[in-house]
């Protein structure tokens, strides 16, 4: 395929680079369309599909990070390279680790572009990216797998979860990202009277104002430009069963207008309509941020704070139920195995203990991330701590640190400041153990034995 056929999408803020970049592409041949801002891209790439994004990391609003974690999070394999300032080299590794194709540092080289942009688009596409259509997940029935945690706080949710389920009372999730709030909400819907029709999922946070009035209450043809068909909305869709809102905090002012008389009045208007739909529809809603706080910043209203919160349930983190961190990694490993055809039986002591005393920032998604990137590289029967992001050995240091300031075991500190002096050699140079041995300013044989002695092998 000749580069004439690539599409390119190019998120920055900075115009002029974007008209650079821009005028570069087209001229080796590649179709460039540009966008300035993340928010904007991930509109772009929701309605037309792109054979790679190059995205600047540091932006107004949703950064490169978060914009790589949405399409993520939807399944959408586009490959992604980053474009990030010198400074921010760490944070682009971590990336890579998120499933980032690449990165480049600012001011951009256009031969290392082009040769990047050549390296990548050769590499093949698992999955082609997903329509709009794809990206709201319809379940029916009970098939979905759960696990029930061991924990008092994830009981007492297991408890609120069934008793509210029968009702029809909203039901608002409140719990930071990644902690299963649409695992609960499957699961309120599978204890209702609406368990054997649809559950219809969508995160508002993907959603721009134009695309949320669309997706949300559905159009009719020739409404707006591009309306070539008229579409189904996610109320209809979910009509007679369970429609989970998940970040609702992220929808525009009048679109929360919209919503609320869609509860109130059981209706809704798709855009371009002139006829009022009855709908029957049991919502549930989540967010991971205060609503009360955006209620006095004017950000969301307070009615439709208390039409969609007549049941509250918490959620806690991961880092506040540790005794449930064995329990889902082996889960997930089960989970992992099946979707990569292998047969890892376990964890070794050590590689456990690395992950109990993580503090899992990312919750439930990150240690599933985890797991999964840890099967993919484990050969053995049993996963090592080898095959843990070094983020996650890197805390073990820091705790250990931590415990040594006051320590007189001079030699025993050394090896931990040598060890995470070398991993972050190696991120710096990209796990290029010839450049990284120059950045430490020692051989590559001696590096090669460091790494082996403080099991760092990649």
């Amino acid at each position: 395929m000749n580069n004439a056929q690539k599409k390119i999408l190019v998120v920055d803020d900075d115009t002029t680079f974007l008209l650079m970049l821009k005028s570069f592409l087209e001229k080796k041949g590649y179709i460039a369309h540009t966008v300035s801002n993340a928010e904007k891209g991930l509109q772009a790439i929701l309605s037309e599909s792109f054979d790679l994004i190059l995205s600047d990391y540091r932006m107004p609003g949703m950064d490169g990070m978060e914009l790589l974690k949405t399409l993520d999070s939807k399944n959408i394999n586009i490959p992604i390279i980053l474009v990030t300032s010198y400074g921010d080299i760490k944070l682009a590794v971590k990336a890579i680790k998120l499933g980032a194709a690449d990165y480049l540092t600012k001011p951009v080289n256009p031969d290392e572009l082009i040769a990047l942009v050549e390296s990548v688009l050769k590499k093949p596409v698992k999955n082609p990216p997903p329509t709009t259509a794809d990206q709201v997940r319809v379940h029916r029935g009970d098939n979905d797998e759960y696990i029930l945690g061991v924990s008092d706080n994830t009981q007492k949710v297991n408890e609120h979860a069934e008793l509210v389920g029968p009702t029809n009372m909203s039901v608002l999730l409140q719990g930071e990202s990644g902690t299963g709030k649409e695992y609960v909400a499957q699961q309120i819907h599978n204890f209702s009277k609406r368990s054997k029709k649809a559950f219809v999922a969508i995160d508002c946070g993907s959603l721009s104002k134009e695309l949320a009035n669309s997706e949300l209450f559905g159009h009719v043809k020739g409404s707006f430009t591009g309306a070539a068909t008229d579409h189904t909305g996610q109320f209809e869709l979910a009509n007679g069963g369970t429609l989970f809102l998940d970040e609702i905090g992220n929808l525009g002012y009048d679109i929360q207008i919209k919503l609320l008389r869609a509860i109130q009045e059981k209706v809704i208007r798709p855009v371009g309509g002139k006829v009022d739909i009855p709908i029957d529809v049991r919502l549930i809603s989540a967010t991971n941020e205060n609503l009360v706080d955006a209620i006095s910043s004017g950000k969301f209203r307070e009615d439709l704070y208390h039409r969609i919160n007549e049941f509250k349930i918490e959620i806690s983190p991961l880092r506040l139920r540790p005794e449930e961190i064995e329990q889902f990694a082996h889960f997930f490993l089960a989970k992992a195995n099946s979707e990569l055809e292998k047969d890892i039986s376990g964890f070794t002591s050590d590689t456990l203990n690395f992950l109990k005393n993580y503090d899992w920032p990312g919750n439930l998604r990150e240690l599933k991330n985890v797991v999964k990137r840890s099967v993919l590289l484990t050969k053995d029967s049993l996963i090592t701590k080898t095959a843990l992001p070094s983020e996650i050995l890197n805390k073990q240091d820091s705790n250990a640190l931590k415990s040594l300031q006051d320590s007189t075991d001079l030699k025993q500190l050394e090896s931990i400041l040598e060890k995470q002096k070398i991993m972050e050699a190696m991120e710096q140079a990209k796990y290029n153990k010839s450049k990284a041995a120059k950045l430490l300013n020692i051989d590559r044989k001696t590096l090669y034995n460091k790494i082996k002695i403080y099991g760092l092998e990649v």
